[in-house]
């Protein structure tokens, strides 16, 4: 691989820093997550300790103030490298997808009560915008706030919610005014324990099996005025605004898992014996590595240019949106190729290639399909 110019020997302490805690406190208990369907809180907690989580916050919220992006990078890929996509999916959409938007939007009141609890991991977040009709296409969504005087009544649903079973707080998206399209839309923010307000069971998935997925039910909930996140009507402003990072965050989490499937399956083909001799010594073998290999490397220079921007918050939605798209097909492509290397093994549970291939295939459906990606790039494009 190509050396890597974007991380100071400071990144690199704290990346072998949180390789050793993965090790140590991650690892050992995947297994027993997948069979739950959900990580333990207890990890949450452990995290915050060590100040993995939402890393950014400021001081005076209880975060270390971290400004710096490329240190939330090196979580989501170390996670990514070592073929634990449930827990850098439950993880990031926490830090670097839920808590922008308390930090950026939130009030005083509601910073001061949410920040600390999700910097230590007391309280999970997750962020409620798809619903059974309405995913991609942010504008159709139905969910209702109608304005009570000093609360608003909330109803609907939303489906396919990361950290939905597990969440304390979830950002919702619902039409305050259903007349106005995308100018109807606002943020507010719903508390597990509102009356009526309930959560379905993690769905089973093909991938993504630690990693709780769920529903979110609405009947006649509640919410303060003090929880709306921002102004009325400006919800989807936001949503389009926060969430260049988040599809550069797929993009990362993509790059680096194609990464770690690379690194096991080297390991696999050179342990490997067919017809005399190791599989690596075979010429379809060495080709397929190459080109993986290779294609890893420009997808990994592109990252880093995309994580250098960011950092300096020159990233565009466009460029955003090609990092999602491009890096998730290449995941798909690199997990795919690498498990057909390993023939049978490939499709056996226990290794980690099995794995990669069945996490991957989601990373082109969330954060905005990638044929919305293609839209959004050529807009862009055409300007």
């Amino acid at each position: 691989m190509l050396p890597r110019s974007i991380y100071t020997e400071e990144h690199n302490m704290f990346a072998s820093s949180f390789r050793d805690f993965i090790k140590k406190e991650i690892e050992p208990h995947h297994a027993k997550w997948e069979k739950d369907q959900m990580v333990s809180r207890e990890s949450w907690a452990k995290l915050g300790e060590a100040g993995y989580l939402c890393p950014q916050v400021d001081e005076a919220y209880g975060g270390l103030g971290i400004k710096d992006f490329r240190y939330n990078a090196i979580i989501i890929e170390e996670l990514g490298k070592l073929g634990l996509a449930s827990e850098t999916v439950g993880y990031s959409l926490h830090s670097d997808i839920v808590c922008p938007y308390i930090e950026h939007y939130g009030n005083e009141g509601m910073k001061k009560k949410w920040l600390p609890k999700m910097v230590s991991g007391e309280a999970i977040a997750a962020i409620a915008m798809t619903e059974p009709g309405a995913g991609s296409d942010l504008q159709g969504i139905r969910a209702t706030a109608v304005d009570k005087g000093d609360h608003y009544l909330v109803n609907g649903s939303k489906t396919f919610i990361t950290n939905g079973y597990l969440s304390d707080i979830a950002i919702v998206a619902v039409k305050t005014d259903p007349t106005l399209g995308a100018k109807g839309i606002s943020l507010l923010l719903l508390e597990t324990g509102m009356k009526g307000y309930s959560k379905g069971k993690p769905f089973e998935k093909i991938g993504l099996h630690a990693q709780d997925t769920c529903e979110l039910f609405f009947e006649n909930v509640e919410v303060p005025k003090e929880n709306l996140i921002g102004k009325v009507g400006e919800g989807f402003k936001y949503l389009m605004t926060e969430l260049a990072q988040e599809r550069l965050v797929v993009g990362l989490g993509a790059i680096a898992g194609a990464e770690g499937v690379l690194t096991h399956t080297v390991r696999y083909t050179k342990e490997r014996i067919a017809f005399g001799k190791p599989i690596s010594e075979l010429q379809n073998t060495r080709f397929k590595l190459a080109e993986v290999a290779t294609e890893i490397n420009v997808g990994r220079a592109f990252a880093d240019r995309c994580i250098e921007l960011h950092d300096k918050k020159q990233l565009s939605g466009a460029d955003a949106s090609a990092a999602k798209y491009w890096l998730s097909d290449l995941q798909g492509k690199v997990a795919d190729e690498c498990l057909q290397l390993h023939g049978g093994y490939g499709y056996i549970w226990e290794y980690p290639v099995a794995r990669a291939w069945a996490d991957a295939r989601v990373q082109r459906i969330y954060a905005g399909t990638n044929e919305i990606m293609k839209e959004l790039i050529a807009r862009d494009t055409l300007k």
